[in-house]
């Protein structure tokens, strides 16, 4: 009997699927590689945490001994266990391996380290300011995007990127930063589902027939890389004219105006964070 599936449930399944493999795949190599060795008497009262030294620098990455191989099979059987909900222990073993896989892979990069990163562009600073009070707000240290490699976005756990619009009205590099260089490469990441939300910095008088533009843009290369979107901003608080950036009366991420309306910038970032951490991005 042969069993007929709609072309929509097909497509859905076949970007479903990578997905779930690669958080069983990254579980089973982070657990192997090396990882911190947790061992548990679950039939005793005694619970020993012994740190290998080998990963107490992110710089270096040694081969894992015999023994640590063993203790990690014993860990990923549990974290199996707990995937399929029989093992209460398994899940801090899940936790642990990707907090320090995720270290381990930043080799000594402090920015790395932290669950989310935040990459800008800019052209005449103003970005820069703004990703600042972002970064302040979300405790984290903001970076240029030209300093960093694409393939380095994959490894946060989720993702504030902004830029400003320079190029205003072309269809594509509207930013005229370094992020005109990574829009391609951006597009083509894995980036299954993992937070992301934009921010722009515009003049809503100057320009604003093309407010905030490059947002549109940004927004659009991250979700092609399979992003969930977050922070989208109710467009009636702004005094502009026109934006590619506004969908159904929102804007795809968060708009400043630096050049008109700086005195409101630290409130609206703050009333942002909190937007996305209500809305799933990592604290």
């Amino acid at each position: 009997m042969t069993t007929l599936t709609s072309p929509m449930l097909q497509e859905s399944a076949s970007r479903s699927a990578p997905c779930s493999t690669k958080a069983l795949v990254l579980i089973s190599v982070l657990v192997v590689v090396g990882l911190p060795v947790l061992l548990t008497s679950f039939g005793g009262e005694q619970r020993q945490v012994v740190q290998d030294p080998a990963i107490t620098m992110p710089a270096t990455f040694n081969m894992p001994s015999l023994a640590q191989v063993q203790t990690a099979t014993g860990r990923a059987t549990h974290a199996a266990a707990a995937l399929s909900g029989r093992s209460p222990f398994g899940m801090m073993g899940v936790r642990l391996a990707a907090r320090d896989g995720m270290r381990a892979g930043c080799r000594g990069d402090l920015t790395c380290m932290r669950a989310v990163g935040l990459y800008f562009g800019t052209q005449t600073g103003k970005t820069e300011e703004v990703a600042g009070v972002i970064g302040a707000a979300m405790g984290v240290e903001p970076t240029e995007i030209g300093e960093a490699d694409a393939k380095d976005l994959e490894g946060f756990d989720g993702l504030i990127v902004g830029a400003p619009t320079w190029h205003t009205g072309a269809d594509e590099q509207r930013s005229g930063t370094s992020w005109d260089d990574y829009l391609e490469d951006v597009a083509a990441l894995d980036l299954c589902g993992k937070p992301v939300a934009v921010f722009g910095v515009g003049d809503s008088a100057g320009y604003g027939d093309n407010f905030c533009d490059a947002i549109e843009e940004l927004h659009n290369t991250f979700q092609a890389a399979g992003a969930k979107m977050l922070g989208y901003v109710d467009s009636s608080d702004y005094q502009h004219t026109d934006s590619k950036s506004v969908v159904d009366g929102k804007f795809l991420g968060l708009p400043l105006d630096e050049d008109n309306e700086n005195d409101l910038t630290e409130g609206r970032v703050s009333k942002w964070v909190e937007q996305l951490k209500a809305e799933g991005m990592p604290r």
